[in-house]
């Protein structure tokens, strides 16, 4: 789920940030840049924690621009098959409902909800057991399974259950 790996990048830094803050200018540039972003190789990048190297910067022909190559530690958030995460339900309708674990998005079909769950429409979507104790809504706290995962270049999606034990409705908004 989360690791401390390090990465590397190469840096372009204009001419304006020369000076006496060079290095602090390039690790806000860095963290600005590579915070929050998603590769699918590592997976979300949560944190830089620290910065290993900035190589010698090499000036690039005709712009001024010099390219530095920085070796970073970061915390990244990957989700594996086979996970149990918790996660918020974002939307409900009749195909399953869709959740966020952190900045990663999961889909939860309706032939992975229990038998017992229906689906409701309305103005307020939910899937309800039948004696109407449990339901997901937009805004519930479920537990789920991972049981598929497709990466892209820049996003990482996920298929979860809620089929198992010790999975489902962890928290409802509507008791809170």
């Amino acid at each position: 789920m989360f690791f401390h790996i390090v990465l590397e990048r190469n840096m372009q830094l204009h001419p304006r940030h020369f000076g006496r803050n060079l290095r602090e200018n390039l690790v806000s540039k860095l963290m600005k840049d590579v915070e929050g972003t998603c590769s699918g190789r590592h997976g979300f990048v949560v944190a830089i924690t620290g910065i290993e190297n900035v190589g010698k910067g090499l000036i690039r022909d005709g712009t001024g621009f010099v390219t530095f190559p920085v070796k970073y530690q970061c915390v990244v958030f990957r989700p594996f098959k086979g996970e149990v995460l918790e996660a918020v339900v974002t939307m409900v309708n009749k195909m399953g409902f869709f959740a966020e674990a952190g900045p990663v998005q999961i889909f939860v079909s309706n032939h992975l909800i229990p038998d017992d769950m229906e689906f409701q429409s309305g103005d307020m979507p939910n899937y309800t057991t039948s004696d109407g104790s449990v339901k997901i809504q937009k805004d519930s706290e479920v537990r789920l399974k991972i049981i598929g995962t497709r990466v892209d270049a820049t996003e990482i999606f996920c298929i979860g259950t809620i089929k198992d034990d010790f999975l489902g409705v962890i928290n409802d908004p509507t008791t809170a």
